[in-house]
């Protein structure tokens, strides 16, 4: 048991019970943190054993969408102090922009879909003008495939754009991106830890009302359309049985394992999962999300054959081991 306690600091009320749950079984001392009512001392840092920030980018979707920006203030501070920060501030700026992440991805020379930033929606128009339709808009904080609008041609976009039906976000930023057809109907996940592979799956739409975004799990809701405006809901992959979701595991090709270590090394992002398809028309791998927000797969030991949580309750432990030893371990294991 760990004398000092792991402050576990998150937003979403049901989430993290399974990791609630192993730490409680492992007699692991913790603390939960709710982001949403909060406050600190710049001067203070708290005597934690490792932080483990949990916050979410979907935030905003439950009311506590200045949780997202106060957040930042916060792991910087902790980590000017020298607490070890798991999913730190690095981390945490990739997984609250896309537009960070695409930057993120470019700069490894690994492939993603045609996309350009926008920071009005009337920019929109003139941004897709060179993209091939369909394509989605997405806001910079999203979060679960939140808020992405997909439009099948540039006259369903225009009129999108006249009728205001276009919200870029919280951050009034947004991405234009090429909705890229998928090979196999299927997107890939890859989630780590440590910077190291940890499992993969693929996840299908189900039926003729379902599809995926590219972007998180997401569901294409069968509900009224507008100008041909298809809103694109949201779901997590903790929902996955409830919602019918095909899901298998599988084994990815080496190359792309070594791509998404060097993604989630690039990010500092300790736990975390990188989404990719493969583009029907060429057959390139795409990548275009990174999650720093992982609450694994449903049903896992028997989709992927382990819990990834006890994998997570070892990494915390080794981290906290590291961090009695080591003066560095503030930094990120992956940085």
């Amino acid at each position: 048991m760990n004398e000092k306690p792991i402050a576990v600091y998150y937003e979403h009320p049901d989430w993290f019970r399974p990791l609630f749950a192993e730490l409680e079984k492992r007699e692991m001392s913790f603390e939960k943190i709710d982001a949403a009512s909060h406050f600190y001392n710049p001067k203070e840092a708290k005597n934690y054993a490792l932080f483990f920030n949990r916050m979410s980018a979907s935030a905003y979707l439950r009311g506590h969408g200045n949780a997202v920006f106060y957040t930042r203030g916060l792991l910087a501070s902790l980590e000017k102090q020298g607490v070890r920060v798991i999913n730190g501030y690095d981390a945490f700026q990739i997984e609250t922009s896309k537009a960070l992440q695409l930057a993120l991805i470019e700069s490894l020379s690994v492939k993603f879909p045609e996309t350009r930033v926008i920071n009005s929606a009337e920019q929109a128009v003139e941004a897709a003008k060179d993209l091939r339709f369909p394509v989605v808009v997405k806001p910079n904080i999203g979060g679960r495939g939140a808020g992405i609008i997909k439009f099948d041609s540039l006259p369903d976009l225009e009129t999108a754009v006249e009728q205001n039906l276009i919200d870029l976000g919280i951050d009034s930023t947004a991405l234009v991106q090429e909705f890229a057809p998928k090979r196999g109907e299927h997107i890939n996940r890859v989630e780590t830890l440590g910077g190291k592979f940890l499992y993969a799956i693929k996840i299908y739409p189900q039926g003729e009302n379902f599809n995926l975004c590219p972007a998180e799990i997401c569901q294409i809701e069968d509900a009224h359309e507008r100008s041909g405006v298809s809103p694109i809901g949201e779901m997590c992959l903790a929902d996955a049985p409830a919602s019918g979701l095909r899901i298998e595991k599988f084994e990815p090709p080496s190359e792309i394992i070594e791509t998404v270590e060097r993604i989630v090394k690039a990010g500092k992002i300790d736990v975390g999962g990188v989404e990719y398809l493969i583009d029907e028309r060429t057959g390139d791998a795409l990548f275009y999300d990174i999650n720093a927000l992982s609450n694994f797969v449903a049903d896992a030991v028997n989709l992927i054959g382990f819990d990834p949580h006890e994998k997570l309750a070892d990494f915390l432990q080794q981290e906290i081991e590291r961090c009695a030893t080591d003066t560095g371990c503030r930094s990120s294991a992956v940085g």
